[in-house]
């Protein structure tokens, strides 16, 4: 049994293994002394990057207690002052329903879970992302969508990618609507430029004409100024050019709105976030997109589709090419990695809960308020130049802008200047009767006004709505029946419950996998992010009134690169693969202003993570794959004669730091000396951070940018598949060149934006900042410790019936291992699909299943897990063993064993029982307790989805057979 901790404090909290087990993980190791953690710590870590530079004053040395940290984060929410919200540009002020808040985005078996990978385990994420796959698909009248995307903005680049690969007669121009937001228009151009597409801004609502060759074009639907008009004149116009419609489109317009599909868009993208999802200063929010049919194979993303399990009964699961980054790598046609599924999930439970009348209601309610704001404003004297809308206004006001968002703004309304002369006015679900009076005062409006309706005020005659009459839309959408079930908040409950039960999240147990670092997501660090003060905060509110964010910001930016031996940190990336090419597009910039255009090769480890690759291409470099050494490290003879080949042509190295294979490369300085030395940059993925915080530092290995992971080493949750963020960091050479954005509250220097936000994912930074807060650099240092202790305990152990792939110096791993299950198949028969699958019946989640080695599983315990689970996971894979070996005996038959057989279900052991082995070999084999996990399926058959692609909700007919 475990010790006590020694202290009262976070880091004793979020460290599993106290430190007497430590002490004997580490004599395990053959390591004792006064501080065997520091001495595992010493023979892991090579020497020479040990001690190169120092942490800056900037982070606290020791942490403060929760109960401290919490006292801070009020003070600094305090600083935020909660208006209301009517800026509009994509951005609504919604209302989360509580049983949503309470039993999705506050409760650990659904914000602990990981990306679902393995869909046995997963099959209540999976439903509830079906949910809203159907959701988006009915709502915008296209057959297939994904399963989420990061934001709007960088949906419409992704769509405008499909778009480029979609015609194939070439032409490099995509057209973009004048009315667009002008947030996505940034992230167009930023993104646009490194990919050789021309961006050409038509007035496409005034019938502007389309240049020649285009391969694309951009619908905002509603525009950004609010303007409602019918664009099939456009789309026809964009194929009769041979081209594809893109459009982007507001979901709950579209309850009022006719379909985008309908009017012939081949792709259409938006965000979700009005549909009871937090504005979080900007995010995270679940973006998303929708093909018509016969693109289904160029969607972005992950998608999940529907096939059946060993019983033939129906089942979830990912389906195509969710991971295409990692099969296809520099082929890849998207970076995508990571979506957004814990928002995903969030908005479509929304629509469940709500309903398509439901919906239609909120929609007609904001019609309606809008319709009586017109009217007051024209009362009031002021021009309203929209005249066909939803929810948003532009005001005239000639020469008086400025002073009547200032009235506004006094009145506690945040409103948008346009220009000098004009205002823009929007309203949403969370704005009241009295929101929209002050904005009538602030026009010159009387200052007392008496008015009978509360809450709801309905649009009235639909004949008298401000919408064309060929665009009003009848309830045609979400007819399924899990979207008219749910409506009460009992049944909703126990919708959420029976869905979060099916699933394993890390609320249950260890979820071991390598490279993906799932480890304690505290509930002080999560208390934050649903205070008014940090969640309904507009991404582009006024300086003034986000002191608090501002200053959080500033100060986990600022620890950031001090603790990675940067000079300047920029946390707008909304994931690793934004912050990845964010850092790309710094180094092709920075050699671009020296004039080196012809530097464009990008050499990259044949183990690097499929991102890596996927986002040079995007950046606009070409990828030149570096070869590894047996030991996993990468080859000098190869790098020194790719380098010499590529001369004067190279740009970067991109290098995972501890290697992807799981071990500390001693050569690391020989390694970045040689890519400067012939005029390159060094871009070291911070993928592997945890293995390395408190003892070196990127920047002091040579690195001269990197992107973090904080839904990894600074613990923001995974949320089953996102939300993550992905901050760049850079040394001061090129911090000019990170990115930037037109609208930051604190503006700055950089190349423009790769997300929509200014701060990106902004309303889960607090999270980050309160673990560096609680933990200090002492808790940061002693949770790395734990780590790789944790890593090299469990591959010694391990090693006594695997084989351990790589190993570094001292015969040392660094916080994950690999384990080689190739002898195992070759012995036995048993695969790692049935290792995995069986480790399920021992109540756990798989490690990372052949990645970055086929037949391999790459192990990763984290600081959080204690001992006792640690010696779970090796008992239950030392007696899965011990199960093939049974097979290979010839006491089970190699068509009828346990291992192919998993997981069995509690229905597969109610039926009459003719396997070989008994029941209770089945589910409770040994070490299983009372506790047990039941899967709520047996194993899928994957291919059986991938020939009958279905990606949006079944009849119900379906479950019952």
């Amino acid at each position: 049994m475990s010790t006590p901790h020694r202290r009262n404090s976070y880091a004793d909290r979020h460290i599993g293994p106290s430190p007497t087990d430590q002490q004997a993980m580490a004599a395990s190791l053959g390591i004792t002394g006064d501080d065997p953690v520091g001495a595992t710590m010493e023979s892991a870590v090579p020497g020479v990057i040990r001690g190169l530079g120092e942490a800056g004053a900037s982070v606290p040395q020791a942490g403060s207690t929760e109960t401290e940290v919490l006292t801070e984060l009020r003070a600094l929410a305090a600083k935020n002052r909660v208006l209301t919200p009517m800026i509009g540009l994509g951005y609504s002020d919604t209302i989360t329903p509580s049983v949503i808040q309470r039993n999705v985005l506050e409760n650990p078996s659904w914000y602990t879970a990981y990306t679902p990978y393995q869909p046995e385990i997963s099959q209540g994420r999976l439903e509830a992302l079906l949910n809203f796959q159907t959701m988006v698909a009915d709502l915008t009248g296209l057959p297939t969508a994904n399963a989420s995307l990061l934001d709007e903005a960088t949906a419409v680049v992704e769509a405008m990618l499909v778009a480029r690969r979609a015609v194939k007669r070439g032409g490099d121009t995509f057209v973009v609507d004048a009315d667009a937001l002008p947030q996505t228009k940034a992230v167009l151009t930023m993104r646009a430029e490194a990919l050789g597409i021309e961006l050409v801004e038509v007035d496409l609502a005034g019938g502007g004409a389309l240049p020649e060759q285009v391969f694309g074009g951009f619908i905002q639907y509603p525009g950004a100024s609010g303007t409602v008009w019918d664009p099939r004149a456009a789309i026809d116009a964009l194929h009769a050019a041979g081209g594809q419609a893109v459009v982007a489109a507001d979901p709950l317009a579209l309850t009022l709105l006719s379909s985008p599909g309908s009017m012939g868009a081949d792709v259409v993208v938006g965000s979700t976030q009005r549909f009871g999802v937090p504005l979080g200063f900007g995010g995270p929010h679940a973006g998303y997109m929708v093909v018509r049919q016969g693109l289904e194979r160029q969607l972005p993303g992950r998608l999940v589709g529907v096939s059946k399990d060993a019983d033939g009964h129906l089942a979830h699961r990912l389906a195509l090419q969710t991971r295409e980054q990692h099969i296809r790598r520099e082929k890849a046609t998207s970076n995508i990695c990571t979506a957004q599924v814990l928002l995903a999930v969030m908005a479509g439970m929304y629509a469940v809960y709500h309903g398509p009348h439901g919906l239609r209601a909120i929609g007609e309610n904001v019609l309606g308020k809008t319709m009586l704001l017109r009217s007051w404003l024209v009362d009031a004297g002021a021009q309203v130049i929209t005249e066909s809308f939803v929810d948003t206004l532009r005001v005239r006001v000639p020469g008086r802008a400025a002073e009547v968002v200032a009235t506004a703004h006094e009145l506690g309304v945040q409103l948008w200047q346009v220009d000098t002369d004009t205002v823009g006015v929007s309203v949403g679900e969370a704005t009241t009767h009295t929101d929209l009076h002050r904005v009538a005062a602030a026009f010159g409006g009387p200052t007392e006004r008496a008015f009978a309706t509360v809450g709801a005020f309905p649009a009235g005659d639909e004949h008298e709505w401000p919408i064309p009459a060929e665009l009003r839309r009848e309830v045609d959408y979400l007819e399924h029946p899990v979207f008219s079930t749910h409506h009460s908040e009992t049944a909703m409950m126990r919708y959420l419950k029976r869905l979060a039960d099916s699933d394993y999240a890390l609320d249950r147990g260890m979820i071991p996998l390598g490279s993906c670092t799932m480890k304690l997501n505290a509930a002080t660090a999560m208390a934050s992010i649903t205070w008014p003060e940090f969640s309904r905060i507009h991404p582009f509110a006024p300086a003034q009134d986000v002191g608090g964010y501002l200053e959080l910001i500033d100060q986990l930016a600022t620890w950031l690169a001090d603790l990675t031996g940067y000079d300047q940190v920029s946390l707008q990336p909304n994931a690793g693969s934004q912050g990845e090419l964010a850092g790309l597009l710094a180094i092709r910039a920075y050699h671009h202003s020296r004039g080196d255009h012809d530097r464009d090769v990008c050499l990259i480890p044949s183990s690097a993570h499929g991102t890596n690759a996927a986002s040079a291409v995007l950046a606009g470099m070409r990828v030149v794959v570096v070869a590894c050494d047996d030991m996993g490290n990468v080859d000098l003879a190869d790098l020194q004669a790719k380098i010499a080949q590529h001369g004067d042509q190279l740009s970067a190295l991109m290098i995972t730091y501890p290697s992807t294979h799981g071990v500390y490369e001693h050569d690391v300085l020989d390694i970045t000396a040689a890519v400067h030395e012939a005029g390159g940059q060094v871009y070291i993925d911070g993928a592997n951070l945890n293995a390395l915080l408190g003892h070196a530092r990127f920047g002091d290995l040579g690195g001269d940018v990197s992107h973090l992971n904080l839904h990894k080493t600074f613990a923001i949750p995974h949320g089953g598949g996102g939300p993550g963020v992905g901050p760049v960091a850079a040394k001061g050479h090129l911090a000019p060149f990170l990115p930037s954005h037109p609208y930051a509250q604190e503006p700055s220097e950089g190349v423009g934006p790769v997300s929509a936000a200014p701060y990106g994912s902004a309303g889960i930074l607090p999270i980050s900042w309160a673990y560096v807060r609680m933990l200090g650099l002492e808790g940061l240092t002693e949770a790395t410790d734990a780590a790789v202790l944790g890593a090299n305990y469990l591959a010694a152990r391990l090693g006594e019936h695997f084989p351990i792939l790589y190993t570094g110096d001292h015969g040392r791993v660094a916080h994950e291992c690999i384990v080689d299950l190739r002898p195992l198949k070759a012995a036995t028969g048993i695969t790692v699909d049935d290792v995995a699958k069986r480790l399920i019946d021992y109540g756990f989640h798989a490690p990372t299943m052949s990645f970055p080695v086929a037949g391999t599983f790459m192990v990763e315990p984290t600081e959080s897990e204690d001992l006792a689970e640690l010696d779970r996971f090796t008992d239950a894979m030392a007696a899965i063993k011990a199960e093939a070996e049974r097979v290979a005996a010839g006491e089970w038959p190699a068509g009828d064993n346990p291992l192919v057989n998993a997981p069995h279900t509690a229905a597969s052991i109610a039926t009459e029982w003719t396997h070989p082995y008994t029941r209770e070999e089945a589910v409770y084999p040994a070490g299983v307790t009372a506790a047990k996990y039941w899967p709520p399926v047996r194993r899928i058959d994957q291919a059986h989805g991938d020939r009958n692609l279905v990606c949006s909700c079944p009849p119900i007919e379906a479950f019952s057979s």
